[in-house]
């Protein structure tokens, strides 16, 4: 194998592929990527058997091959060379050789044909998105999905793909969020599934703001392909998660007593500022409605306590509420709009989230001391 390629591709390619693989594997071969290299182009993939990534730059290839080295190692390397060119060469015992300038690097790799072969998606379906659409889709809920290992349905992102609509769903079992967007989906394409959290997480780092992203998916895998012009395109494929999501739509309340419309950069700003009194044994706030105002209290016994005056329109009743100020800042940083709506209905009750936009997110409120 024999290529010359801009250090700005490589990078690109590796920067796209690297994070899927972990620093501690059994199988020496998922600490490397698989370079394959064909006519014009240089495919890169790396895998930890649950989620793939390939992406495909430009290079100018005088001898096609395969072969794999350690991703972490050929990242480093590419990162520090000062040329913008660089050639690589690879001998029939897997050693590769790197130039660029005055520079000369030899890796030890391993060969092609020992990297596990990425499955392909049997009878596959697929709908179309902008990638701006679904970036902007995960920022909205998937912080509020479970790191809890015993529920395993709710380590990731449940989509469901129905009625010309795609509807993303996550929730930890204290507070769910939830968006949909219009979009075309075919009725043989209508569906849902669980994405887990790792390929969740590498989307949010590669989704752009401009380009399509195609969803495909069969019963056990889904893949995304992003596509955008000028841009090398990224493929990322995962195994689905394998169960039932639970019926979400039990835990929106139904009617509400109370609708408050709120600054959302003031709301959060205040309730960063009671978060520092809280502890981590004491980790609530409470927030009391009155005529045309909003206290926000914090109360640790071991700390200290706190209190903020805001201002807002409300003319209903008095009444007060706590929740976890993380669970209650976490979809404030995610939107963008100016206000959000609240809607309460007693202190006991979930409390509801919402915007002018398709966004719900529901939290359960905390005991009052």
């Amino acid at each position: 194998m024999k290529l010359s390629i801009a250090k700005e591709h490589l990078l690109n390619g590796l920067q796209a592929v690297q994070n899927v693989v972990g620093s501690r594997t059994t199988l020496p071969i998922l600490s490397n990527v698989l370079l394959v290299a064909s006519e014009g182009k240089l495919e890169l993939t790396a895998t930890d058997l649950d989620v793939t990534i390939a992406c495909t730059v430009s290079a100018t290839v005088s001898k096609p091959g395969r072969t794999t080295v350690p991703v972490k190692r050929l990242f480093g390397i590419a990162r520090e060379l000062s040329a913008p060119e660089i050639e690589i060469e690879v001998d029939d015992k897997a050693v590769m050789a790197v130039r660029a300038g005055g520079s000369f690097f030899k890796i030890n790799g391993l060969s092609g044909d020992e990297f596990p072969p990425v499955a392909g998606l049997k009878q596959s379906r697929a709908v179309t998105l902008q990638q701006e659409t679904l970036r902007a889709m995960l920022r909205k809920t998937s912080f509020a999905a479970s790191s809890d290992e015993a529920r395993y349905v709710l380590n990731g992102i449940f989509f469901s793909l129905k009625e010309h609509k795609v509807t993303l769903v996550a929730t930890d079992g204290r507070r769910l969020a939830m968006t949909d967007e219009d979009a075309d989906v075919p009725v043989e394409a209508q569906a849902e599934f669980i994405v887990p959290t790792k390929a969740i997480n590498e989307l949010n780092r590669l989704l752009g703001s401009n380009g399509t992203v195609e969803i495909r998916f069969s019963e056990n895998q889904v893949a995304f392909t992003l596509a955008s012009e000028g841009a090398s395109g990224v493929l990322v494929q995962s195994k689905l998660v394998d169960g039932n999501y639970p019926n979400y739509r039990q835990v929106i309340p139904g009617e509400c007593q109370e609708r408050i419309t709120i600054s959302r950069e003031e709301l959060l700003s205040a309730l960063r500022r009671a978060e520092l009194m809280t502890s981590d044994k004491n980790n609530s706030v409470k927030l009391t409605f009155s005529r045309n105002q909003l206290a926000i209290t914090a109360n640790t016994p071991e700390v200290g306590e706190s209190r903020e005056d805001m201002a807002i329109n409300h003319q209903g009743k008095d009444f007060a509420i706590a929740f976890n100020p993380t669970y209650l800042m976490d979809p404030l940083k995610a939107l963008d709009e100016g206000e959000v709506a609240f809607e309460l209905i007693d202190e006991l009750s979930p409390g509801v989230i919402k915007t002018l936009k398709p966004f719900l997110y529901v939290i359960m409120p905390m005991r009052m001391s």
